[in-house]
Protein backbone atom coordinates (compact mmCIF):
# COMPACT_ATOMS: atom_id res chain seq x y z
CA UNK A 1 0.00 0.00 0.00
CA UNK A 2 2.61 2.23 1.06
CA UNK A 3 4.58 1.75 -2.39
CA UNK A 4 1.24 2.41 -4.34
CA UNK A 5 0.66 5.64 -2.73
CA UNK A 6 4.63 6.62 -3.49
CA UNK A 7 4.05 5.30 -7.19
CA UNK A 8 1.19 7.15 -7.27
CA UNK A 9 2.75 10.46 -5.98
CA UNK A 10 5.85 10.25 -8.29
CA UNK A 11 3.97 9.77 -11.28
CA UNK A 12 1.34 13.04 -10.18
CA UNK A 13 4.54 15.16 -9.17
CA UNK A 14 6.57 14.15 -12.69
CA UNK A 15 3.47 14.85 -14.62
CA UNK A 16 2.67 17.92 -12.99
CA UNK A 17 6.71 18.72 -13.18
CA UNK A 18 6.07 18.30 -16.96
CA UNK A 19 3.14 20.23 -17.29
CA UNK A 20 4.19 23.41 -15.32
CA UNK A 21 7.18 23.59 -18.02
CA UNK A 22 4.89 23.03 -20.92
CA UNK A 23 2.65 25.77 -19.69
CA UNK A 24 5.45 27.69 -19.05
CA UNK A 25 6.97 27.08 -23.35
CA UNK A 26 4.00 29.57 -24.01
CA UNK A 27 4.79 33.02 -23.16
CA UNK A 28 8.84 32.60 -25.09
CA UNK A 29 7.35 31.12 -28.32
CA UNK A 30 4.41 33.72 -28.41
CA UNK A 31 6.58 36.44 -27.96
CA UNK A 32 9.07 34.70 -30.81
CA UNK A 33 5.60 35.02 -33.28
CA UNK A 34 4.89 38.70 -31.41
CA UNK A 35 8.08 40.26 -32.09
CA UNK A 36 7.56 39.29 -36.02
CA UNK A 37 4.84 41.01 -36.40
CA UNK A 38 2.04 38.74 -35.27
CA UNK A 39 -0.23 40.60 -33.25
CA UNK A 40 -1.02 38.92 -29.39
CA UNK A 41 -5.00 38.37 -29.98
CA UNK A 42 -3.88 36.17 -33.45
CA UNK A 43 -1.35 34.31 -31.24
CA UNK A 44 -4.27 33.67 -28.96
CA UNK A 45 -6.55 32.53 -31.04
CA UNK A 46 -4.36 29.97 -32.95
CA UNK A 47 -3.67 28.30 -29.48
CA UNK A 48 -6.85 28.73 -28.21
CA UNK A 49 -8.66 26.85 -31.26
CA UNK A 50 -6.13 24.39 -31.70
CA UNK A 51 -6.18 23.16 -28.45
CA UNK A 52 -10.15 23.18 -28.64
CA UNK A 53 -9.99 20.74 -31.86
CA UNK A 54 -7.54 18.48 -29.89
CA UNK A 55 -9.04 18.66 -26.57
CA UNK A 56 -12.76 18.89 -26.88
CA UNK A 57 -13.10 15.79 -29.60
CA UNK A 58 -12.10 13.80 -26.54
CA UNK A 59 -14.13 15.75 -23.87
CA UNK A 60 -16.98 15.35 -25.55
CA UNK A 61 -16.18 11.89 -25.89
CA UNK A 62 -16.14 10.83 -21.79
CA UNK A 63 -19.69 12.19 -22.09
CA UNK A 64 -21.20 10.96 -24.79
CA UNK A 65 -23.91 9.06 -22.45
CA UNK A 66 -25.03 12.29 -21.19
CA UNK A 67 -24.18 15.38 -23.43
CA UNK A 68 -26.89 17.15 -21.99
CA UNK A 69 -24.98 18.15 -19.21
CA UNK A 70 -23.34 20.75 -21.61
CA UNK A 71 -26.40 22.55 -21.09
CA UNK A 72 -27.19 22.20 -18.27
CA UNK A 73 -23.40 23.40 -16.96
CA UNK A 74 -23.44 26.70 -19.69
CA UNK A 75 -23.44 29.01 -17.30
CA UNK A 76 -20.42 28.14 -15.82
CA UNK A 77 -18.78 27.51 -18.74
CA UNK A 78 -19.20 30.80 -20.26
CA UNK A 79 -17.86 32.35 -17.39
CA UNK A 80 -14.90 30.18 -17.24
CA UNK A 81 -14.45 30.71 -21.09
CA UNK A 82 -14.48 34.65 -20.95
CA UNK A 83 -12.40 35.10 -17.53
CA UNK A 84 -10.27 31.77 -17.04
CA UNK A 85 -9.98 31.58 -20.95
CA UNK A 86 -10.09 34.45 -22.63
CA UNK A 87 -9.18 36.95 -20.23
CA UNK A 88 -6.01 35.19 -18.86
CA UNK A 89 -4.38 34.05 -22.36
CA UNK A 90 -5.09 37.40 -24.04
CA UNK A 91 -3.97 39.58 -20.88
CA UNK A 92 -0.55 37.49 -20.56
CA UNK A 93 0.22 37.31 -24.55
CA UNK A 94 -0.75 41.01 -24.31
CA UNK A 95 1.65 41.89 -21.57
CA UNK A 96 4.17 40.23 -23.02
CA UNK A 97 4.63 42.34 -26.11
CA UNK A 98 5.21 45.24 -23.65
CA UNK A 99 7.23 43.61 -20.55
CA UNK A 100 9.44 40.89 -20.51
CA UNK A 101 7.57 36.70 -20.05
CA UNK A 102 9.14 36.29 -16.29
CA UNK A 103 7.53 40.05 -15.09
CA UNK A 104 3.88 39.66 -17.24
CA UNK A 105 3.42 35.94 -15.43
CA UNK A 106 4.73 36.81 -12.31
CA UNK A 107 1.84 39.71 -12.07
CA UNK A 108 -0.53 37.54 -13.67
CA UNK A 109 0.11 35.03 -10.90
CA UNK A 110 -1.20 37.85 -8.45
CA UNK A 111 -4.35 36.18 -9.17
CA UNK A 112 -3.90 34.09 -6.27
CA UNK A 113 -3.36 36.62 -4.17
CA UNK A 114 -6.85 38.45 -5.52
CA UNK A 115 -8.74 35.19 -4.92
CA UNK A 116 -8.09 35.47 -0.93
CA UNK A 117 -8.83 38.96 -0.82
CA UNK A 118 -11.97 38.73 -2.58
CA UNK A 119 -13.20 35.69 -0.50
CA UNK A 120 -12.65 37.78 2.35
CA UNK A 121 -14.13 40.57 1.43
CA UNK A 122 -17.46 38.84 0.59
CA UNK A 123 -17.66 36.14 3.61
CA UNK A 124 -15.74 38.62 6.38
CA UNK A 125 -13.82 35.36 7.24
CA UNK A 126 -10.50 36.44 8.31
CA UNK A 127 -7.64 34.61 6.68
CA UNK A 128 -5.33 32.36 8.55
CA UNK A 129 -2.28 34.37 9.31
CA UNK A 130 0.26 32.79 6.92
CA UNK A 131 -2.05 33.88 3.94
CA UNK A 132 -2.10 37.91 6.11
CA UNK A 133 1.93 37.26 5.86
CA UNK A 134 1.23 36.24 1.91
CA UNK A 135 -0.52 39.22 1.02
CA UNK A 136 1.88 41.04 1.98
CA UNK A 137 4.80 39.63 0.93
CA UNK A 138 2.97 39.40 -2.41
CA UNK A 139 2.95 43.39 -2.45
CA UNK A 140 5.91 43.75 -1.96
CA UNK A 141 7.40 41.34 -4.28
CA UNK A 142 5.43 43.61 -6.76
CA UNK A 143 6.80 47.20 -5.91
CA UNK A 144 10.30 45.21 -6.69
CA UNK A 145 9.04 43.82 -9.60
CA UNK A 146 7.70 47.23 -11.27
CA UNK A 147 10.83 48.86 -9.75
CA UNK A 148 8.85 52.01 -8.17
CA UNK A 149 12.20 53.27 -7.80
CA UNK A 150 11.73 54.54 -11.62
CA UNK A 151 15.49 53.15 -12.68
CA UNK A 152 13.59 50.66 -14.94
CA UNK A 153 10.10 50.81 -14.38
CA UNK A 154 8.11 48.73 -17.05
CA UNK A 155 5.39 49.62 -19.57
CA UNK A 156 2.31 50.58 -17.46
CA UNK A 157 0.39 49.53 -20.60
CA UNK A 158 1.74 46.31 -19.96
CA UNK A 159 1.06 46.08 -16.53
CA UNK A 160 -2.52 46.46 -17.18
CA UNK A 161 -2.50 43.59 -19.39
CA UNK A 162 -0.54 41.76 -16.68
CA UNK A 163 -3.61 42.36 -14.20
CA UNK A 164 -6.23 41.70 -16.47
CA UNK A 165 -4.40 37.80 -16.98
CA UNK A 166 -4.57 38.12 -13.20
CA UNK A 167 -8.49 39.06 -12.97
CA UNK A 168 -8.57 35.87 -15.44
CA UNK A 169 -6.49 33.56 -13.12
CA UNK A 170 -8.61 34.55 -10.09
CA UNK A 171 -11.66 33.67 -12.59
CA UNK A 172 -9.82 30.21 -13.24
CA UNK A 173 -9.57 29.36 -9.45
CA UNK A 174 -12.94 30.95 -8.09
CA UNK A 175 -15.38 29.17 -10.99
CA UNK A 176 -12.65 25.71 -10.90
CA UNK A 177 -13.99 25.47 -7.52
CA UNK A 178 -17.40 25.50 -8.37
CA UNK A 179 -18.97 21.78 -8.08
CA UNK A 180 -19.21 20.70 -11.86
CA UNK A 181 -20.67 17.15 -13.30
CA UNK A 182 -17.72 17.94 -16.35
CA UNK A 183 -14.64 15.64 -16.13
CA UNK A 184 -11.65 18.41 -16.35
CA UNK A 185 -10.71 17.54 -19.98
CA UNK A 186 -14.36 18.68 -21.10
CA UNK A 187 -14.59 21.33 -19.06
CA UNK A 188 -11.13 22.65 -20.09
CA UNK A 189 -12.07 21.86 -24.05
CA UNK A 190 -15.63 23.17 -23.60
CA UNK A 191 -13.78 26.80 -21.64
CA UNK A 192 -11.12 26.66 -24.65
CA UNK A 193 -14.33 26.32 -27.01
CA UNK A 194 -16.12 29.51 -25.61
CA UNK A 195 -12.72 31.31 -25.78
CA UNK A 196 -11.91 30.67 -28.93
CA UNK A 197 -15.40 32.12 -30.05
CA UNK A 198 -15.63 35.41 -28.60
CA UNK A 199 -12.21 35.98 -29.63
CA UNK A 200 -13.16 35.44 -33.10
CA UNK A 201 -15.70 37.63 -32.55
CA UNK A 202 -14.26 40.64 -31.11
CA UNK A 203 -11.71 39.99 -33.89
CA UNK A 204 -14.26 40.32 -36.62
CA UNK A 205 -15.96 43.47 -35.48
CA UNK A 206 -12.22 44.84 -35.14
CA UNK A 207 -11.92 45.05 -31.36
CA UNK A 208 -8.67 43.37 -30.73
CA UNK A 209 -6.16 42.92 -33.65
CA UNK A 210 -5.90 39.92 -35.30
CA UNK A 211 -2.94 40.35 -37.72
CA UNK A 212 -0.74 37.25 -39.22
CA UNK A 213 2.88 38.42 -38.93
CA UNK A 214 6.23 36.71 -40.91
CA UNK A 215 6.03 33.63 -41.82
CA UNK A 216 9.74 33.63 -39.96
CA UNK A 217 10.48 33.68 -36.13
CA UNK A 218 13.70 34.01 -34.55
CA UNK A 219 14.43 31.13 -31.55
CA UNK A 220 17.60 31.38 -29.93
CA UNK A 221 19.52 33.17 -32.40
CA UNK A 222 17.90 31.42 -35.74
CA UNK A 223 15.35 31.84 -37.94
CA UNK A 224 12.86 29.09 -38.28
CA UNK A 225 9.18 28.82 -39.40
CA UNK A 226 6.74 30.86 -37.76
CA UNK A 227 4.77 27.23 -37.32
CA UNK A 228 6.70 25.99 -35.70
CA UNK A 229 6.22 28.27 -32.58
CA UNK A 230 1.97 27.92 -33.76
CA UNK A 231 2.60 24.14 -33.47
CA UNK A 232 4.38 24.23 -29.78
CA UNK A 233 1.59 26.13 -28.73
CA UNK A 234 -1.06 24.14 -29.60
CA UNK A 235 0.51 20.77 -29.57
CA UNK A 236 2.91 21.17 -25.98
CA UNK A 237 2.18 24.76 -24.51
CA UNK A 238 -1.81 23.89 -24.74
CA UNK A 239 -3.01 20.20 -25.31
CA UNK A 240 -0.04 18.55 -23.85
CA UNK A 241 0.02 20.92 -21.22
CA UNK A 242 -3.45 20.46 -19.72
CA UNK A 243 -3.67 16.29 -19.97
CA UNK A 244 -0.36 16.61 -18.30
CA UNK A 245 -2.06 19.13 -15.97
CA UNK A 246 -5.03 17.20 -15.54
CA UNK A 247 -2.91 13.78 -14.92
CA UNK A 248 -1.05 15.08 -12.02
CA UNK A 249 -3.64 16.94 -10.58
CA UNK A 250 -5.69 13.67 -10.19
CA UNK A 251 -2.65 11.96 -8.82
CA UNK A 252 -1.53 14.67 -6.45
CA UNK A 253 -5.13 16.19 -5.37
CA UNK A 254 -5.59 20.11 -6.17
CA UNK A 255 -4.17 21.34 -3.20
CA UNK A 256 -0.37 19.96 -3.58
CA UNK A 257 -0.59 20.57 -7.57
CA UNK A 258 -1.43 23.62 -7.15
CA UNK A 259 1.56 24.13 -5.49
CA UNK A 260 3.59 22.25 -7.93
CA UNK A 261 2.25 24.25 -10.43
CA UNK A 262 3.86 27.27 -9.04
CA UNK A 263 7.31 26.02 -10.72
CA UNK A 264 5.70 27.51 -14.04
CA UNK A 265 7.04 30.68 -13.36
CA UNK A 266 10.50 29.53 -12.87
CA UNK A 267 10.18 27.46 -15.96
CA UNK A 268 8.75 30.19 -18.17
CA UNK A 269 11.48 32.67 -16.86
CA UNK A 270 14.31 29.66 -18.05
CA UNK A 271 12.88 29.40 -21.33
CA UNK A 272 12.57 33.08 -22.01
CA UNK A 273 16.70 32.97 -21.05
CA UNK A 274 17.61 30.14 -23.78
CA UNK A 275 14.68 31.07 -26.33
CA UNK A 276 14.34 34.58 -26.25
CA UNK A 277 18.01 35.31 -24.38
CA UNK A 278 15.52 37.64 -22.20
CA UNK A 279 16.55 37.89 -18.77
CA UNK A 280 14.37 39.82 -15.86
CA UNK A 281 16.96 42.75 -14.04
CA UNK A 282 18.61 41.83 -10.28
CA UNK A 283 15.92 43.65 -8.62
CA UNK A 284 12.86 41.88 -10.45
CA UNK A 285 14.03 38.49 -9.93
CA UNK A 286 14.30 39.23 -6.32
CA UNK A 287 10.59 40.51 -6.34
CA UNK A 288 9.73 37.35 -7.86
CA UNK A 289 11.39 35.19 -5.25
CA UNK A 290 9.30 37.20 -2.48
CA UNK A 291 6.27 36.96 -4.84
CA UNK A 292 6.32 33.38 -5.23
CA UNK A 293 7.34 33.23 -1.11
CA UNK A 294 4.02 35.23 -0.86
CA UNK A 295 2.08 33.17 -3.01
CA UNK A 296 2.92 30.11 -1.58
CA UNK A 297 2.05 31.22 2.23
CA UNK A 298 -1.18 32.14 0.79
CA UNK A 299 -1.77 28.40 -0.43
CA UNK A 300 -0.12 26.71 3.11
CA UNK A 301 -2.39 29.62 4.99
CA UNK A 302 -5.91 28.83 3.05
CA UNK A 303 -4.47 25.04 2.91
CA UNK A 304 -4.28 25.14 7.27
CA UNK A 305 -7.70 27.24 7.47
CA UNK A 306 -9.64 24.26 5.45
CA UNK A 307 -8.11 21.54 7.01
CA UNK A 308 -9.06 23.68 10.53
CA UNK A 309 -12.51 24.46 9.21
CA UNK A 310 -13.48 20.83 8.53
CA UNK A 311 -11.29 18.46 11.19
CA UNK A 312 -9.82 16.65 8.39
CA UNK A 313 -8.03 17.18 4.97
CA UNK A 314 -9.79 18.63 2.52
CA UNK A 315 -9.15 18.50 -1.18
CA UNK A 316 -11.14 19.78 -4.63
CA UNK A 317 -10.46 17.94 -7.60
CA UNK A 318 -10.21 21.23 -10.58
CA UNK A 319 -9.01 21.54 -14.40
CA UNK A 320 -4.88 21.92 -14.71
CA UNK A 321 -4.39 26.05 -15.28
CA UNK A 322 -5.10 28.15 -17.96
CA UNK A 323 -2.21 30.22 -18.22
Amino acid sequence: MVEMVRRTLGVGLVAMLLGSFAFGTSGPFAKSLIDSGWSPGAVVLVRMAGATLLLLPVGLWTIRQDLGVLRRELGLLLWYGLLAVGAAQLGYFQAIEHLTVGVALLIEYLGIVVVVLWVWMLTRRRPHVLTAVGVVLAVVGLGLVLDLSGRSTPSLVGVAWAVLAAVGLAGHYVLAGRETHLPPLTFAGAGLLVGSLVLLALGTLGIIDLRVGASVVDLSGSAVPAWVSLAELVLVAAAAAYVLGVLGTRHLGSTLASFVGLTEVIFAVLVAWVVLGELPGPWQLAGGVVILGGVLAVRLGEARHERRRTGGAVDFEVPAPVA
